[in-house]
């Protein structure tokens, strides 16, 4: 076994791998960009190494300085997590000549499988079922727009060295084609150093079911049951499970066979994945192979109880395979939810800044329920424009699926981030979805419930009166704390009342409340009572309670008149007032908010990569007028009326924050 391993990656996976590679008793190398410096995995590791500049392609994607530092540490091998060198074949050339393990699948399956041209072709071969679509190369725009017409609308057009749902585009015509078609390779050139493209039928309704594989450089492969991955944003997967609340026992095994079949034609000898388009009757097709350990496979490990980077290791190491087909079931649940650094009430664009307030939830593991969180950030931690805008990965198990979403509810509300724009509401309102719960979805999900992007949630009444109820007794709270600093609270000078409106989501409750040494009675003005317990006290940012015996948690803090209450996905000023004032606060006027329509304002912190107009142009409905990246992704943006560009205030090369103005029109 290994005495020292490098991670040639950065944030969570690499603090992921540190863990185990602990646990095993392996002394663990990082890496570190100029921007990492002051990174968690930087601190987690034995050792560190810089390996230049803050962009990936001066520092992670350089092979060269990987190899320096393994010299200069003395690494017996490298694991590369995923994304960057993980899937570069040259990469693992690099290192087998140079006498150093590679924690991942031998060069010829990296070549064969993650080039994903070539990886359909073998998987044909092997009698594998495909989608239809076009392996060849493809010479430019024009040959793009044949070929998808050949295969006929709607096409995937998708980068061969692809991965993170970057350099993916889908083309319902030939206007579309033509421009997926080149903003994908711009992509894929410069997230991956290949800018081949392919394109494939893209198939409507779909499920995204993908198998993870194991083997060992002894000709052993097993695999450890499905992912259900459908939860997707623009092709890049939000939620997972572990199984598929969709499979079967039969399908299940059909897909696990093949997986299998595919991975040992190529003498797959690591952690694998092999993914798959599935319809509504279960029919699956091959998409395409993942030569790498997948963000995912947190929900695989705690289905099954095995570590997957331990068998990386061991399978490097030329240890044989223990486990057998045999040996791998089905224990629980498992869901994983992405919390990423993005704002989803602006259409989910990236957000970046300083994490003044990072809480996750408590770590729990028992018989009934576990809770784990892979991260790589920390309190204070810097979330950088150069890298993927992912923060953590929570996981939640339970031993049914229910219990699970039930786990994951509780642990979402419990997670307090500050500083950025994050996507926890989000995750919290896909987890009260009746979809989701159902466990009727597919990758259309997002698309179809949120087709105007997501703008919060509105609560039932049920979990308003919840909400309110809460709120009362908190205000009691601070009201008494308040009445004693005041040295008043006991005499007629000061009186905390019993009647109180609480005013939330444009409704208004009546409540009555009586308090007692273990809590609090609040009663509604229509009869009904809810019992609150809680040990909250003024300041408090995170306010778990029991609600007739109900556990519920809140995020709350002070804004000015009122409460700001986060739960289930909901941000709620809440007002809790007497009642003569709250009859006075319905005669206050409403603040107008600043006309900026006749802007174009930057949605997220972003380099103008292109400027499509000028001034004096006429712009016509969905015209691009510009083109920002951020985050390695590149977003186009369109005029959403005809108009005219009266002022352009950014032009190419310009480093942009939120709602800079771009330019403005009438």
């Amino acid at each position: 076994m290994f005495d020292k391993i490098l991670i040639a990656n950065r944030g969570e996976i690499a603090c992921r791998v540190i863990k185990t590679a602990r646990k095993m008793g392996i002394k663990t190398v990082a890496v570190y960009s100029d921007a990492d410096k002051n990174a968690l995995h930087v601190e987690m590791a034995d050792e560190a190494v810089n390996i230049g500049a803050a962009p990936a392609s001066e520092s992670y994607l350089v092979i060269d300085k990987i190899m320096d530092a393994i010299k200069q540490t003395g690494a017996q091998a490298v694991h590369p997590g995923y994304g960057f060198l993980s899937e570069n074949k040259l990469f693992a050339q690099a290192l087998e000549k140079a006498g150093i393990a590679f924690i991942g699948p031998n060069p010829h399956a990296i070549e064969a499988m993650g080039d994903k041209i070539t990886s359909k072709k073998l998987a044909a071969e092997a009698g594998v079922s495909t989608v239809p679509g076009y392996m060849g190369l493809i010479a430019d725009a024009d040959d793009a727009v044949k070929i998808s017409n050949e295969i006929g609308y709607p096409v995937m057009i998708k980068a061969s060295a692809g991965g993170g749902g970057k350099g993916m585009r889908v083309a319902w015509n030939d206007a579309e084609a033509r421009e997926g078609f080149a903003l994908s390779k711009s992509e894929a050139a410069n997230s991956f150093g290949d800018d081949r493209i392919f394109i494939e039928k893209f198939v409507t309704q779909p499920r995204h079911i993908e198998i993870q594989v194991l083997g060992d450089g002894h000709g052993n492969c097993i695999y450890l049951n499905e992912r259900e991955c459908s939860i997707q944003r623009r092709n890049q997967k939000v939620i997972e499970e572990a199984p598929s609340p969709f499979l079967d026992e039969k399908t299940r095994k059909a897909m696990g066979d093949q997986s299998v079949a595919l991975a040992k034609a190529v003498d797959y000898n690591s952690a694998g994945t092999v993914e798959f388009i599935v319809d509504g009757d279960r029919n699956f097709y091959f998409l395409e192979m993942n030569t790498r350990l997948q963000v995912e496979h947190p929900v695989t490990e705690l289905i099954t109880g095995v570590d997957l980077v331990e068998q990386m290791i061991r399978s490097a190491a030329g240890e044989k395979l223990t486990l057998k087909q045999s040996d791998i079931g089905i224990n629980g649940w498992a869901i994983e939810s992405r919390l990423y650094a993005e704002d989803p009430y602006r259409n989910f664009l990236p957000s970046i800044g300083r994490l003044t307030r990072y809480r996750p939830p408590a770590e729990i593991q028992t018989d009934s329920a576990i809770v784990r969180n892979d991260t790589g950030v920390f309190e204070g931690g810097e979330i950088s424009m150069f890298y993927d805008p992912m923060i953590a990965k929570l996981c939640t198990w339970a031993p049914t699926r229910a219990d699970a979403i039930d786990e994951m509810r509780t642990a979402l509300d419990s997670f307090e981030l500050e500083g950025i724009g994050h996507n926890l509401p989000f995750l919290s309102a896909v987890m009260d979805h009746e979809r989701f719960v159902s466990g009727n979805i597919t990758t259309a999900f997002i698309e179809e419930e949120y087709p105007d992007g997501f703008a919060g949630v509105t609560l039932p009444d049920v979990s308003l009166r919840k909400v309110a109820a809460s709120a009362a007794a908190m205000h009691r709270v601070a009201e008494i704390r308040r009445a004693r600093v005041s040295g008043r609270l006991g005499n007629h000078e000061r009186k905390v009342g019993r009647d109180w409106v609480v005013t939330l989501q444009d409704t208004q409750f009546a409540v009555t409340i009586d308090a007692d040494r273990d809590g609090s009675t609040v009663v509604f003005d229509d009869g009904e009572t809810v019992r609150v317990k809680s040990d909250w006290k003024p300041g408090t940012k995170l306010a778990t309670f029991l609600l007739n015996d109900e556990p519920f948690v809140m995020k709350v803090s002070k804004v000015p008149g009122a409460i700001r209450m986060r739960v289930r996905g909901a941000d709620l000023v809440v007002n809790v007032r007497l009642p003569r004032h709250a009859e006075l606060a319905e005669l206050m006027p409403e603040i107008i908010v600043p006309d900026t329509s006749n802007m174009l304002l930057c949605p997220m912190p972003g380099l103008i990569v292109s400027m499509d107009v000028a001034v004096g142009d006429v712009v016509e409905d969905g015209q691009a007028l510009c083109t920002v990246e951020a985050m390695k992704m590149e977003n186009v943006l369109r005029s959403e009326k005809r108009a005219t560009i009266t002022k352009i205030a950014a032009q190419t090369g310009d480093s942009l924050a939120v709602d800079d103005v771009i330019m403005e029109f009438e």
